[in-house]
């Protein structure tokens, strides 16, 4: 290059919309040094990321294995499928969806027009919050919440208001709270159940009053249900849609976590509209769909298997070790002086409160993490990443003596720091 080439270039700006699109939680888990230095006698113990692989311990359907290599023996699911997802695989969402409805819903029942296939839930995500908002509009989210809404959120222009759930409530919504940041403006409410990262079911009555809360404001219901089901002894999973007479809702569902199978990215929206008034709705989310031209189409052809076949025992199972897991954490963690659990009752998640006052040189919950990553090489994700200072999240999917050393590690860590 000659030197007045070099001396006229310039570098490219990236575009506003690229510059906004931003994780919050890259802003604190970039900032977080991983040791080096971990042994074999003292490996690195990630609870922080919610991927239930991770450990290899938790396995899909184990008949899915032979029905996914049929498929791709057979060639016949190598091409392009219509942006919306393939019929069969739409149908057996839709049948699926059917059968956790009350029945006397039964003739609003939900097919495969209703059903749009995306590329992973968080695909979901990306299509509903720029169907329903323009720039400047703004919808109400969780605090804690998933922090990819707020990332596609503010990709789009859209501004993210926050509704605060309650700890000393099981994470129930602060409704009153929430009623005050709606005005013209507001375009949806989103709904995360069971949730991610609070580890919390909301009892039947407590959505009654989510969706009249809805209704009383004119929102649609945004229900990120991807951990539908995934709940634990004396709790029921009341999926939105069963309860809502009035109120249109976009249910957000997928195969990442009950199935296990997070990297197959295959996730979904259902529409569920009652009263019509989603009559302009639906046909641009299809349009949105058009974006990205279709998910897997190999493990589009498995949905049915999965959401068909799949044994119930699979399911009890699961819910079984997770559920015995999490109590574990809970219970052992509960006993530590300057720790506060608020025991979870579904997903794979347990937030923990830290009480600083407690300790001596712990400001705050980021540098909990960090100090209890570098001294005891376990990996939490500190709560700021989910708007819930002076917490820390765990993901509690790996086997039970993994998350046995990491207990014992953490009990020795807060000891260690606790004021004498």
């Amino acid at each position: 290059m000659s030197e007045e080439h070099k001396s006229n270039s310039t570098a490219i700006a990236p575009s506003a919309m690229a510059i906004r699109t931003v994780n919050p939680i890259r802003a604190v888990v970039d900032n977080i040094r991983i040791p080096k230095d971990a042994s074999a006698e003292k490996p690195l113990i990630p609870l922080s990321i919610g991927d239930p692989t991770k450990f290899g311990n938790l396995l899909p359907p184990s008949s899915v294995d032979a029905e996914l290599a049929a498929i791709v023996a057979s060639h016949n699911n190598n091409g392009y499928l219509p942006s919306s997802g393939s019929v069969a695989a739409r149908k057996a969402i839709a049948k699926r969806a059917n059968t956790l409805e009350s029945m006397k819903h039964r003739e609003h029942s939900i097919d495969e027009s209703d059903v749009i296939v995306t590329s992973g839930c968080s695909g979901a995500i990306n299509v509903v919050f720029p169907t329903l908002a323009d720039a400047g509009d703004n919808v109400l989210l969780p605090k804690p919440g998933f922090a990819l809404y707020a990332t596609v959120c503010q990709h789009y222009g859209i501004e993210c208001r926050y509704y605060d759930c309650l700890p000393e409530k099981q994470w129930e919504v602060d409704l009153a709270g929430a009623a005050k940041l709606v005005d013209s403006r507001t375009k949806a409410i989103l709904i995360n159940n069971p949730s991610n990262p609070c580890g919390s079911v909301f009892s039947k009555q407590h959505i009654v009053d989510i969706v009249a809360f809805a209704e009383k404001h004119g929102l649609p219901i945004i229900a990120d249900e991807i951990y539908a089901d995934m709940v634990f002894s004396g709790n029921t999973f009341h999926s939105i849609n069963s309860l809502s007479d009035r109120v249109p809702v976009l249910t957000l569902g997928g195969l990442a976590k009950q199935f296990l199978v997070p990297g197959w990215r295959v996730g979904w929206v259902e529409i569920h509209d009652r009263q019509e008034q989603f009559k302009r709705i639906k046909p641009a989310l299809m349009s949105m769909s058009q974006l990205i031209l279709g998910a897997n189409s190999l493990v589009q052809a498995a949905v049915p298997h999965l959401l068909e076949k799949t044994p119930a025992s699979y399911f009890t199972d699961l819910n079984a070790t997770l559920e015995k897991h999490a109590m574990f954490c809970a219970d052992a963690l509960s006993k530590v002086d300057g720790l506060r659990v608020v025991v979870p009752q579904g997903a794979m998640y347990v937030m923990v409160g830290v009480d600083t006052d407690k300790f001596g040189d712990i400001a705050d919950d980021v540098e909990f993490s960090q100090k209890l990553l570098d001294e005891e090489y376990v990996f939490v994700l500190p709560g700021s990443c989910f708007q819930a200072p002076n917490f820390f999240r765990i993901v509690f999917c790996a086997p039970l003596d993994v998350l046995e050393d990491a207990v014992k590690r953490m009990t020795a860590f807060a000891a260690r720091h606790r004021k004498q």
